[in-house]
């Protein structure tokens, strides 16, 4: 097993927001706090820990909340003893954040877990009079359920086929079986296809809803590593933060806040999210809809529910666990609870997360360090062999396949494609015609022009005729290198956004989550190629 890096402008499937945020660009320097680097954690410590010292009872009720979450599950000695941890002042947290995607849903979501476990075994050896903690937030209250009702394997997609509304958490795991069935009957039957079927047998058949799945699946993979996972969707977490609740009900600070900080974007960057006037849902069993405030009333879209403004107050004090943060505020509602030093997630939550900073510092919550989780590819040494063979560098599989194969092309061919040095030659000869037709009238200058573009125009055309019939010449060869662009970007997009880790589990077994630990370091800034061995 060996590892290979890249840079993100090399991988190419990152957006110049992200790459400039890691480059430190000046330009985005106002949108975060502290940059992620071993150093900067000391001061970031340090300003959370006083934080919390002036809120005695959110580590107290944090950790009653999680012991009785992880009530009846087995096995979980580790993260039981980091839990009990969180009570004491000198205990710290290091966070991600995923959909209840079934079966974890893209492989990315063991990327995730990794960065927050390794980057707490760093902190602890940098701060060894601190302890940190991985963190796995389940996004329990998303409603969006078409995003996570299924998972690819091996290419094909296994769908959970229901009707769904409300809160995912919630849901019963009914018509799962058929799920399993069909995963089933294309897994086969060695020793690591029998754990797949377990493992997802163990995690939906025998639990009572998705939540409480997804809960002993991340468990499973990751117990050992002391990994603690949190469900926000809790009446005794959600009452910690009842006045910021409040505040958005009747000043809608969010929306004034991360507005402020929209005004102000960089216009080369685009704008991930847009705040709601009011960032708030109301949540009920089979119901998560938007609040709305409409002629001196709070409503709640596509019902029949509304509320005065002393009704809904009192709606929130007696049942914070009603009231369900969106994209806005989801964040602040995590880092309020949590005594949390950085935030670990993909390029698009970092893009959301860097409109809040104005929000946070208005609410007096530490806005937490951002960093880019890890990404990488995991390939055979058989396809790096082949990959090697074909003259390609690791990088150049990133390309589109168009310009894989152009690059394959020209590096290829025995012929000379590339005709830049006679267009050279027919620039010079054109400019000694331009200063033949400065002494003569305008109309002859035109004509020397049109001439120019007409032959250069040629050339290209030339150029592209070459091109196309040496690919047709190297036809047997691109193929070959196409092949294993696709093995690799399953519909072009990289793997780790489109397999389920089951996939690779199939292979390597439980040595696939050893082998990606050992080999992400989640402030290395770079991307990693992970070869295993045959």
């Amino acid at each position: 097993m060996t590892a290979r890096k890249l840079t993100y402008p090399q991988a190419q499937y990152f957006s110049s927001l992200m790459e400039d945020y890691l480059e430190q660009k000046e330009e985005l320097r106002n949108l975060y706090h502290r940059f992620p680097n071993l150093e900067n954690f000391e001061a970031q410590i340090k300003e959370k820990q006083a934080e919390f010292n002036l809120a005695t009872n959110k580590r107290t009720v944090l950790t009653d909340v999680l012991l009785k979450q992880y009530h009846g599950l087995d096995n979980a000695q580790e993260s039981i003893v980091n839990i009990e941890l969180l009570r004491s002042d000198n205990t710290f947290t290091i966070t991600t954040g995923h959909q209840l995607n079934l079966f974890t849903g893209p492989l990315y979501f063991l990327y995730k877990i990794v960065s927050v476990i390794n980057l707490c075994k760093q902190l602890k050896a940098k701060y060894p009079t601190f302890d940190f903690v991985p963190v796995y937030w389940m996004a329990t209250e998303d409603h969006d359920f078409e995003e996570i009702q299924y998972f690819k394997f091996q290419g094909k997609k296994l769908v959970w086929d229901r009707e769904a509304a409300g809160g995912v958490g919630r849901l019963s795991n009914d018509g799962l079986d058929k799920v399993l069935h069909t995963l089933q009957s294309q897994l086969g039957t060695s020793d690591h296809a029998q754990e797949i079927s377990q493992l997802f047998k163990k995690a939906y058949l025998e639990s009572d809803n998705l939540a409480v799945a997804t809960r002993f699946l991340a468990h499973q993979l990751f117990g050992n590593d002391g990994l603690v996972i949190v469900d926000g969707d809790d009446a005794d977490l959600k009452s910690l933060v009842i006045p910021q609740f409040e505040e958005e009900l009747l000043q809608q600070m969010s929306f004034h806040k991360v507005n402020e900080t929209i005004e102000k974007w960089p216009s080369n960057y685009k704008v991930q999210v847009t705040p709601r006037e009011i960032n708030l849902f109301y949540l009920k069993d089979n119901l998560r809809e938007r609040i709305f405030f409409e002629d001196a009333i709070y409503k709640v879209i596509d019902t029949d529910i509304s509320f005065t403004k002393d009704e809904i107050l009192t709606e929130l004090h007696q049942h914070p666990e009603r009231f369900s943060p969106n994209v806005i505020m989801r964040p602040l509602y995590q880092e309020a609870i949590l005594p949390n030093l950085c935030y670990i997630g993909g390029g698009g939550e970092m893009a959301y997360w860097l409109e809040l900073k104005a929000y946070f510092d208005s609410q007096n919550i530490t806005f937490p360090m951002l960093l880019m989780r890890n990404s990488a590819l995991l390939m055979s040494q058989k396809q790096l062999e082949k990959t090697e063979k074909l003259g390609l560098e690791l990088q150049d599989l990133f390309l589109k396949d168009y310009q894989l194969d152009e690059k394959l092309t020209r590096q290829l061919s025995n012929i000379e494609i590339d005709f830049s040095s006679q267009k050279e030659h027919l620039s010079k000869q054109f400019k000694e015609l331009y200063q033949i037709a400065q002494q003569t009238d305008q109309s002859f200058y035109g004509a020397v022009a049109a001439q120019e573009r007409k032959q250069i125009k040629g050339l290209e055309y030339l150029e592209k005729r070459l091109l196309k019939a040496q690919k047709r010449k190297l036809k047997d060869f691109l193929d070959r290198a196409l092949i294993i662009q696709r093995e690799l970007f399953p519909n072009s997009s990289l793997q780790e956004r489109q397999e389920n880790f089951s996939s690779f589990y199939l292979e390597y077994g439980s040595q696939l989550i050893t082998v990606i630990k050992q080999n992400l370091d989640p402030l290395d800034l770079r991307f990693t190629v992970i070869v295993f061995g045959d």
